[in-house]
């Protein structure tokens, strides 16, 4: 399964994003008949057996995205880019051409959707290299200026075809096309950078001091998956980490803890948008250190200002408590 932070890492660069919500989820794949045979259960009504993968299965997260990127390989852009997607795709042909001596595949014409990953690389697609040489991928790669012809974003026969082939259903009443701005994963996606949700934060920031550890730990835990758009959040969060149960009986001391509780709401509250990583920017890292926390700023220079990309931070360990150091 990818990492959400990775998922954002690769957001860079795009002018226009969709989002699209499948149908039916983990019901949309059909069970092996092994399968059905160990996933079968028995109740008061009887025995049955699940014909589609149910929810709660330990593996069913990545076999569902597994379907996923098979569905919707050839339309997403990989990790290198189209260009050097396609240049790797052309040495692969030559090379190909050189091992097979002649002999090809016409098992799947130009204009078929392959139906897997795999049937892309044997068919070579011709699609791919078209499409990183026309306008259409400088526009959306590149950030050129709109126009009106490369409107909109999907070949969305091609795209509808493909969801057939893999059995896949798409509710479109709920589903976003050629949007600046869509959600993923309780972020704010845009060509700008990347926010958190605001319903989130919302909540967050309406809370009341915890009456008990356990309220603690949630308030943190939500602010944790947060934590690249807080700034000094272990610096705060560190008189949080260290309560105790028998801190929120009467007489407890929670004056430094209501106070850093505040103060982190307030950061999250002014959370800045984080510009996405340009791989071909300078980086700059300003440093921040106290005798139990370290934090770090990662900036890049965009307009001749310095924008930050994201916020690190950590508690230190008791044994770096210890070490010695000295201020230049």
């Amino acid at each position: 399964m990818p990492l959400v932070d990775d998922l954002l890492t690769e957001m860079e660069a795009y002018l226009w994003f969709c989002s699209l919500d499948a149908a039916s989820g983990y019901w949309a794949v059909m069970m092996t008949r092994r399968a059905q045979k160990n996933s079968a259960f028995v109740c008061a009504l009887g025995h049955f057996e699940w014909l589609r993968m149910p929810f709660g299965l330990k593996n069913a997260p990545m076999i569902h995205q597994r379907m996923i990127d098979n569905a919707f390989w050839g339309f997403v852009q990989p990790k290198e880019g189209w260009t050097n997607f396609s240049e790797k795709m052309r040495i692969a042909k030559a090379t190909d051409a050189e091992d097979r001596a002649g002999v090809t595949d016409a098992s799947t014409s130009p204009n078929e959707t392959p139906q897997t990953k795999i049937e892309a690389d044997r068919a070579l697609s011709s699609a791919v290299a078209t499409l990183v040489n026309s306008p259409l991928a400088d526009m959306y790669s590149g950030g050129e200026s709109d126009e009106p012809s490369l409107v909109p974003v999907l070949d969305r026969h091609r795209l509808l075809s493909r969801f057939k082939e893999c059995r896949t259903r798409v509710i479109f009443s709920k589903s976003l096309l050629v949007q600046r701005k869509v959600g993923f994963l309780s972020h704010e996606v845009s060509a700008a950078g990347i926010a958190p949700d605001a319903k989130k934060v919302a909540a967050v920031t309406e809370l009341s001091f915890p009456a008990s550890k356990k309220g603690v730990q949630s308030f943190l835990g939500a602010l944790n998956y947060y934590s690249r758009f807080i700034q000094d959040f272990a610096v705060y969060g560190a008189a949080l980490y260290q309560l105790m149960g028998a801190d929120f009986k009467p007489g407890g001391d929670l004056f430094a803890a209501r106070q850093c509780f505040t103060m982190l709401q307030q950061r999250v509250r002014d959370a800045p948008i984080l510009r996405h990583f340009d791989r071909g920017k300078d980086v700059h890292v300003t440093l921040f250190a106290n005798e139990w926390a370290l934090s770090s700023t990662l900036m890049q220079e965009h307009e001749g200002k310095l924008h930050p990309v994201r916020f690190c931070d950590r508690v230190l360990k008791d044994a770096e408590m210890n070490y010695l150091w000295r201020g230049g």
